[in-house]
């Protein structure tokens, strides 16, 4: 980049030339909001000042165990503290994050530690069996386990590797924080679902995160010191980057290891949360409580709900209950939300129905976003805003990623035309709100997890009983959608639904195991190729 001078002659790089970046939140915090709570979990209670020397002496840590600038540190870590620290303590080293999904499969795991370069792991006492697993399924030796005990879970440390708050304990307080020289330096690295075949490293800047946190504090209107419970997992486009936004409000980040009803209903209650994000089958969980896990709350919590739109039913039965349910949307390619159903006044009159139905649909850009809308992928020509024709959802603006890591052709054809392809189809109305129709590539989103069709079906083929299978979504009342899967057996060949899942079961993560298996001749073209509408539609009555 080169730095205009004006007629004075001044160099002014150093006076309005720094790097946008959200560790420019917490530095602030600890100064601004020093004594105010910043995380809790369970009994533990920590304030801006206690957050910022802890996210200083994990930086400190890291660098002491060789990580340097550019290389990455990965964690597989639930919604605890520990999480929320490495998400300012890693790239105060002027690392890069990258939060791995607890859920995944240990081959998944082994393949991300391997293609991301990890240096380090932090790994929840839960997880080491799969951390060891994984790096077994490595060429290389793998990344440094750190391990994070959580006693108030039932795990304490194995004594096995070096323990984090050991760590901590041992590092110093006021190591200097590498802050980034350029705001387009990489800060996080985040990998897709893996929908058709091995999952991409989606590759974020301190810019974009930077502009996420501005953007939504705008657009969910939230005031000062903000009571924050995390639902989202931070590992899903770092948590929608909720955690590097609650220090520029003085917000509590309130850590939830395990999402349930009682949980959320206790935390609302006894700590105060005035926001949250999920997907639909948090607000059904919400909604279907049972009396023993409900709580009385006087406030109404502010919820963003993604992963898939929220039924109008679903929505109609928790606004009641205290809730101001906001239906958001986005990708790991645009480090999450960036459309907002923005409401209208003018809407408040209408009938419910049509209130519900309104609420339930994509929305607008948010103001941290250049230009989203839906285009004709081949002609990159405006869709019609009729509420009728489809198109594809188009993203332009500084929350896009810089792209996928090693993998130039993929990011060029992401990029084409000026635009981010998000591969989901929408309508768009005479308003300029979107509202998704359908979902490119086959995706089940299920409980707000990407499931790639082509995956399970290529597990299903190397069973010896199957000639050809094909899996769509079924619709299911908890998570959203499953995976069913619609078999063609050979000849002669004798295998129950049973026998499918469980041989399934055994080489996919659990949320990617078919749910239902249904035996018969596939539909096809005439010229082979399976009719998978035919089959949505048989899965949809099932």
């Amino acid at each position: 980049m080169g730095w205009m001078k004006d007629e004075t002659g001044l160099d002014k790089r150093a006076a309005n030339f720094v790097p946008l970046t959200p560790l420019s939140h917490l530095r602030r915090a600890a100064t601004l909001f020093c004594d105010h709570e910043a995380v809790v979990y369970g009994d533990i209670r920590r304030n801006y000042g206690e957050y910022h020397e802890r996210c200083t002496r994990l930086a400190s840590a890291l660098s002491a165990l060789g990580v340097k600038p550019g290389e990455v540190v990965a964690t597989i870590l639930p919604n605890l503290p520990a999480q929320a620290e490495a998400h300012f303590g890693v790239p105060a080293t002027g690392a890069v994050l990258n939060t791995i999904n607890t859920r995944l499969e240990a081959d998944t795991v082994g393949y991300i530690f391997e293609h991301g370069e990890a240096r380090v792991a932090l790994v929840d006492t839960q997880f080491i069996p799969l951390a060891e697993a994984a790096i077994g399924r490595m060429q290389g030796d793998g990344p440094t386990i750190i391990e994070v005990a959580d006693p108030q879970a039932g795990h304490p440390a194995t004594d096995r590797y070096p323990e984090y708050e050991d760590m901590l304990a041992g590092a110093d307080p006021d190591f200097d924080w590498i802050m980034p020289e350029d705001e387009w330096e990489s800060l996080a690295l985040n990998y897709t679902s893996g929908t058709t075949g091995r999952p991409k490293g989606v590759v974020c800047h301190h810019r974009g995160a930077y502009l996420m946190t501005m953007g939504t504090a705008v657009s969910w209107q939230m005031a000062r010191h903000p009571r924050y419970l995390t639902i989202v997992p931070l590992f899903h486009c770092n948590g929608w980057n909720h955690t590097w936004m609650m220090p520029l409000l003085g917000g509590t980040v309130i850590c939830c290891r395990d999402i349930t009803a009682r949980a959320i209903y206790d935390a609302i209650a006894d700590e105060g949360v005035t926001h949250f994000g999920g997907a639909p089958i948090v607000l059904n969980a919400i909604v279907n409580a049972k009396d023993a896990d409900r709580r009385a709350f006087e406030h109404v919590v502010d919820v963003f709900t993604a992963g898939a739109p929220p039924p109008a039913a679903t929505l109609r039965a928790i606004e009641p209950l205290g809730f101001n349910v906001t239906q958001v949307y986005g990708l790991t390619e645009t480090y999450g939300h960036v459309t907002e159903c923005m409401w209208q006044r003018a809407w408040d009159e209408k009938t419910d129905e049509e209130r519900y139905a309104i609420k339930a649909r994509t929305g607008v850009p948010m103001c941290m976003v250049e230009d989203i809308t839906a285009m004709d992928a081949g002609t990159m020509s405006q869709t019609p805003k009729d509420a009728t024709a489809h198109g594809e959802i188009m993203i332009r603006g500084n929350t896009v990623m810089k792209g996928y890591l090693k993998n130039p052709e993929a990011t060029e054809e992401a990029f084409r035309g000026g635009y981010f392809h998000s591969g989901d189809i929408a309508l768009q109305h005479p308003d300029s709100y979107l509202q998704i129709t359908d979902r490119a590539k086959d995706i089940i989103i299920s409980g707000g997890e990407n499931i790639g069709s082509v995956e399970i079906e290529g597990v299903l083929m190397t069973h010896p009983a199957i000639l050809l299978c094909a899996v769509v979504a079924k619709p299911d009342e908890k998570w959203g959608e499953v995976p069913c899967a619609f078999v063609e057996l050979k000849e002669g060949a004798e295998v129950d639904e049973a026998a499918i899942i469980a041989y399934a079961r055994a080489r996919l993560a659990g949320f990617k195991t078919p749910k239902k298996v249904v035996f018969q001749e596939l539909p096809k073209t005439s010229t082979g190729k399976i009719q998978k509408f035919e089959l949505r539609k048989h899965a949809k009555d099932l």
